[in-house]
């Protein structure tokens, strides 16, 4: 029995109306995509406009000291050492490769340049420029830098350097791993798109509050109460 019909059904109506809007928000009507890929795509421009290291990091590496360096790392097998050989090559280092081993020998900061020059042209969309200069795809030279990077990281703990260390996480963090992540997104400032984002945030808390008024109406309109 349903103790209070107005409230039940008012609760109900509510219900249908919030999966009515859920139906919208999941259709392909915002410039092609759901309002959830919508949204993404947004938050993901305006952030990358906040996300632009390199300039501090390329300082970081002009004022850092460092000896030349004198490394062997291990990658996955042998094609991906291969390729990974050539970025240090073209940072002016000698490499050697022994199967999915690279002997490097350089200039410490010049690696680190030709790394933060390599992320700069990715996260300004500039990818075929860095294609270009390796001879296979742009993404796939910064995932070689990451994976370098990470492996060197282990390498320079060995040897206790730990400065080193402490620069390179950060260029892997704040220059390959955001360049890589951003890469074809052309970022827009927050006061271009401010009133779709404010009313986004809006929405979510009245779309949220909205499903539980209907649960609770219906709940009370059937005759379920809470009590102490």
């Amino acid at each position: 029995m349903i103790a209070d019909k107005k409230e039940f059904y008012g609760g109900f109506g509510l219900l249908v109306g919030f999966f009515v809007v859920l139906a919208i928000l999941f259709s392909p009507v915002f410039e092609g995509k759901n309002a959830l890929n919508y949204l993404d795509s947004l938050y993901n421009t305006i952030s990358k406009g906040s996300a632009y290291y390199i300039p501090k990091l390329k300082k970081e590496v002009a004022d850092f000291k460092a000896e030349p360096v004198s490394i062997t790392i291990t990658m996955k097998d042998q094609q991906q050492a291969e390729k990974t050989a050539l970025l240090f090559t073209k940072s002016g280092a000698s490499t050697e490769v022994s199967e999915s081993g690279i002997k490097i020998s350089g200039d410490f900061n010049k690696i680190l340049e030709n790394c933060l020059e390599d992320a700069d042209n990715m996260f300004n969309n500039n990818g075929a420029i860095v294609a270009e200069k390796y001879g296979y795809p742009e993404k796939e030279v910064l995932f070689n830098w990451w994976s370098a990077i990470k492996v060197m990281d282990k390498a320079f703990g060995k040897q206790n350097k730990f400065k080193e260390m402490k620069l390179i996480n950060s260029i892997s963090k704040k220059g390959v791993e955001c360049s890589y992540n951003y890469y074809k997104i052309v970022p827009q400032k927050i006061t271009e798109k401010l009133g779709i984002v404010v009313f986004s945030l809006v929405f979510y808390v009245v779309y949220t509050m909205w499903y539980g008024f209907a649960i609770l109406f219906m709940f009370e309109g059937w005759g379920l109460k809470l009590s102490h």
